[in-house]
């Protein structure tokens, strides 16, 4: 019972209540204007044109549906491998206290590790994965089939409502049967746009969808080779290329999404690889690229509020909103005095990891601040951190005596000064 009334509330969101809501909107708009422009009453034709309309409409819910109620595969919490010592290969999920195996991703706003995540979805207010990854793209292309034949039914509608006039006045009577009140052509106009929209739109996100399943890659997959690729590059063993495990052939790789179960083949955890590989390929080269992500590091310390917003141009300006980056990751809040890890930089702003305070790792949870402690804020509001020694110089300068020391060896950390002029940023 609660596993459905988890699934029920899903649909209480934004997302899939506009998704549904659009769908409704074109079929019934195109099967009332359909009514009129090639009534399904009077020929056989008629009636099959409109029967194929049904047919797509309730393809693309059935499978909008069960792409929302099924999920995408969650990962157990706290799973673990069945030998202990392939922990080394994996990375741990503080979250979900476990390991996150082969292919898997922790989802922010599920907050879950999800089975062979490509995105998340807001549209179906859940992850697309390694269990609905057939039905989101079966809903994409019924959707897409649906809207190009409402597409053609509307504007055939729209224009012989237009011309009625002229058809009665020509002798066509034949033609003028479509008849346009000022609701109906209101509808016809709102149909046709989010008919091509929605052609235009999820014909987009189609092509990605099928260019990923053919390469058997997810949309996280492919940055992360990305990253292998020019990680090799950078180090200088272009020659020794990274092999994605996972690519068995295009005819292999669609039969693992697109089968009778819709996606439900094996269990999400041990894949088929190629010969040479094995599961740990792609995970060992995620804890290597983590490790230079964390050599990348760069300790921030807070000066001014942040609030948290996306767009701050109260405190902040519009030169800083102007210059936001263009990801739906999360904002986060800071106070003055607050150490954050910064692993990405922009000219105005920075992304990292906002370090607990004592009294938040503590067991009082009335001390827990709300709001994301991983994500972007604006660069203005913090300097680095940087090591100096006590001799002036800054680690690897000129001014350090040969043997890396000075005064004993010891060194202390100065925060720049907030009038901007010692500021070193990356």
């Amino acid at each position: 019972m609660s596993a459905e009334i988890s699934g029920f509330r899903r649909f209480i969101h934004w997302g899939p209540i506009t998704a549904l809501s659009i769908i409704k909107c074109i079929t019934l708009t195109t099967l009332y204007m359909n009514s009129m422009w090639w009534p399904p009453n009077e020929s056989f034709a008629g009636f099959a044109h409109q029967a194929l309309f049904l047919m797509l409409s309730t393809l693309a819910t059935f499978n909008y549906v069960m792409a929302t109620l099924t999920g995408p595969g969650l990962l157990p919490r706290q799973w673990q491998p069945k030998e202990l010592k392939d922990t080394e290969y994996l990375q741990y999920c503080k979250a979900c206290e476990g390991y996150k195996a082969p292919r898997s991703h922790h989802c922010r706003k599920c907050n879950r590790c999800v089975k062979k995540m490509d995105h998340h979805c807001p549209w179906i207010n859940h992850c697309v994965g390694w269990a609905n990854h057939a039905y989101f793209s079966y809903f994409l292309l019924f959707s897409i089939l649906g809207s190009m034949q409402a597409t053609v039914v509307l504007c055939g509608s729209f224009y012989r409502g237009i011309y009625r006039y002229y058809y009665l006045t020509h002798g066509l009577v034949h033609l003028a049967s479509v008849q346009f009140t000022v609701y109906s052509i209101i509808m016809c106009i709102t149909g046709m746009g989010l008919a091509i929209g929605v052609v235009i739109g999820l014909g987009m996100l189609l092509f990605i969808q099928l260019k990923t399943i053919v390469a058997n890659q997810t949309g996280i997959e492919i940055w992360i080779v990305e990253k292998a690729i020019y990680r090799r590059y950078a180090i200088g063993e272009s020659e020794d290329s990274f092999v994605y495990p996972y690519d068995l052939g295009w005819w292999l790789n669609l039969k693992q999404v697109f089968n009778d179960e819709c996606q439900k083949l094996g269990d999400g955890i041990d894949w088929p690889v190629l010969k040479g590989c094995d599961q740990y390929t792609l995970t060992r080269e995620q804890l290597a690229q983590k490790e230079e992500k964390r050599a990348r590091t760069r300790t921030y310390k807070c000066h001014s509020p942040v609030t948290g917003r996306w767009l701050p141009v109260c405190s902040q300006g519009w030169s800083v909103c102007m210059g936001a980056p263009c990801t739906d990751e999360p904002r986060i809040r800071l106070q003055p005095g607050d150490i954050i890890k910064v692993t990405r930089f922009r000219k105005h702003w920075l992304f990292g990891e906002r370090e607990l305070t004592k009294q938040e790792l503590g067991a009082d949870k009335t001390h827990q601040r709300k709001g994301h402690i991983r994500g972007w804020f604006p660069r203005r509001s913090a300097v680095e951190v940087i090591e100096v020694h006590e001799c002036g110089g800054e680690p690897g300068s000129d001014n350090l005596p040969e043997n890396g020391t000075c005064n004993g060896g010891h060194a202390q950390l100065r925060q720049q000064q907030r009038n901007g002029h010692a500021k070193k940023y990356m």
